[in-house]
């Protein structure tokens, strides 16, 4: 059960004072839960039920504001709505998935076929509530979403010395300059920068990069580790990937 104190709302959140209305807390204070709705009048009714109920709510009324929001923010759920303009719902939540960014998201939508709600759980959604919905029910999904275990959040960036991943969107630069990598070359390239100052073996590399659970007796390792070192270090003073004889390949600024 959560613990509930006599609610009070607080300066610069959306809401107002409630009779009767609590606090619903997480072990680092009032719940925070993310409303990323385009509709300001579909909003402003789940945001005004959320507060009642006692959560801090937020609001964002587009795509990449929420996505923005969603990843900066230290929020206990989502509520997305599927179509949004700038970047859909669907997206922003294969963006979080993508990130690890395991936090709760219900998907609100006014596609309500099967297939659609199959869709956006496949997408990393955790519930799907088909619009036109009452308050009640989706206080009662998000209530359940709360009340499941939650995995440590992950991270959306990676570092090693000047070498940066942003696993949102995808880029990575060196000294602030672009890198561009083929897909399997940013697989590569993240495994290594997740196991920075480590040695990897082939073997790890081959399970962990491209799930092979056998020898495939090739060089495709070694092939991109070379095209990698071509992208990451070539034109630097310092590189950073390098080979460990009989032992594997680690990423460190030191030797």
């Amino acid at each position: 059960m959560l613990p509930e104190v006599p609610y009070r709302s607080g300066p610069n959140k959306i809401g107002h004072e409630h009779q009767g209305a609590w606090r619903r807390l997480s072990s680092d204070g009032p719940m925070r839960i993310l409303v990323i709705e385009d509709d300001k009048k579909t909003a402003d009714y789940v945001l005004k039920g959320l507060t009642e109920c006692g959560y801090t709510a937020d609001w964002a009324a587009d795509g990449h504001e929420g996505l923005h929001q969603a990843t900066s923010g230290k929020y206990d759920a989502l509520v997305v709505d599927r179509m949004l303009p700038g970047l859909d719902g669907l997206a922003i939540v294969k963006a979080l998935r993508a990130a690890e960014i395991s936090v709760p998201v219900l998907i609100l939508s006014a596609l309500a076929h099967v297939d659609e709600r199959v869709t956006g759980l496949r997408a990393g959604g955790d519930d799907y509530l088909s619009k036109p919905f009452a308050f009640s029910e989706l206080h009662a999904r998000l209530e359940a979403l709360l009340r499941r275990p939650r995995a440590i959040a992950q991270q959306t960036k990676l570092e090693v010395e000047d070498l940066s991943m942003d696993l949102l969107t995808r880029k990575v630069t060196r000294g602030g300059q672009p890198i561009d990598l083929r897909p399997q070359e940013f697989k590569l390239l993240e495994y290594l920068m997740r196991h920075a100052g480590e040695v990897v073996t082939r073997t790890m590399l081959f399970e962990g990069v491209w799930d092979f659970h056998f020898d495939p007796q090739t060089n495709v390792v070694d092939v991109h580790i070379s095209r990698l070192r071509q992208k990451i270090d070539k034109g630097f003073d310092k590189p950073l990937i390098h080979t460990h004889r009989g032992g594997g390949y680690c990423i460190s600024a030191d030797a």
